[in-house]
């Protein structure tokens, strides 16, 4: 049995890790509230985007613009978007299992896939599983996490994706529902291709380019994948600080707990110990008489 001091000094120890684990909450629910004001913020004008690109791709031959070609299954390049530091529940694992389970599914349907990371911790999760098919990994962009650094990735991605490096892109990370739910999405950035929904039939538009068709798509097609990239880093970074949040609450609640356990653990031991030193006494004060 744990003597009273080394019980002593187990609840100092949890009682420290929870003063931490509450900093930690209270910093990351600072940090939620603008990160999800962002996050929501981007949606609208990211989907309006979205549908106007799909009724272009819809209207567009295919040969319209290199972003619009669809080469088959060659290379594949998946843009995996997860955090650069722990203590965030299964934020990390989840996104990343997701583009793990992707690789393996499609081993037989692509050449090869290509991982690029953004996040210190995607690619210590991936490095023993997948490390072969990583190429480049980005880390700290959430420091200073905005649209420059997010046309700097899409610039990256679709100049590999017109020199013919890669045939097919695809976009993975954790969408922002709320503090405590996360959702893996798996988007295809390239090559851009019409999707056909209800909303979009409704809202079919005819368009007159100006100056002319190709300028237009010249600069609205790589748009649409820096404006992407954007929302997901938005979404992940929204969404990694509600996994923290949350990860932190649960851990504090659980150094309560242990506290508890701890303190009758204690008050057990020291009753035990005084009626010990009671019985002595007695025994002593019975043995002189």
């Amino acid at each position: 049995m744990a003597s009273l001091k080394d019980i002593k000094k187990r609840i100092s120890s949890v009682k420290n890790t929870q003063q931490i684990t509450k900093a930690m909450k209270m910093v990351s629910a600072a940090k939620l509230r603008r990160a999800q004001e962002a996050a929501v913020s981007a949606r609208p004008y990211a989907e309006k985007l979205q549908q106007v690109l799909f009724n272009l791709a819809r209207r567009e031959e295919v040969d319209a613009h290199p972003l619009l070609v669809q080469r088959g299954k060659g290379r594949a390049l998946i843009l995996l978007i997860t955090a650069d530091r722990g203590l965030c529940g299964g934020f990390t694992a989840n996104v990343s299992k997701a583009a793990e389970r992707f690789i393996r599914e499609n081993v037989q349907g692509f050449d090869a896939i290509d991982l690029m990371i953004t996040g210190r911790k995607g690619k210590e999760f991936l490095r023993s599983r997948v490390g072969d098919n990583i190429v480049k990994v980005h880390e700290n962009l959430g420091a200073n996490l905005n649209y420059k650094t997010a046309s700097l990735l899409g610039q990256e991605i679709v100049r590999s994706f017109e020199d013919e490096t890669y045939d097919a892109v695809y976009l993975i990370y954790n969408a922002f529902e709320s503090a405590i739910s996360q959702i893996v999405t798996l988007e295809q950035l390239l090559p851009i291709k019409a999707e056909t929904t209800p909303e979009i039939e409704g809202n079919a538009t005819d368009y007159i380019y100006e100056p002319n068709r190709p300028e237009v798509l010249s600069q609205i097609l790589p748009k649409m994948v820096d404006v992407q990239i954007f929302r997901g880093l938005l979404e992940s970074n929204a969404s990694e600080h509600g996994a923290r949040m949350a990860a932190m609450d649960s851990a504090s609640r659980n150094a309560a707990e242990m506290i508890g356990k701890l303190t009758l653990q204690y008050n057990r031991a020291r009753q035990a110990a005084i009626t010990t030193e009671l019985m002595e006494i007695i025994s002593g004060s019975e043995s002189v008489k």
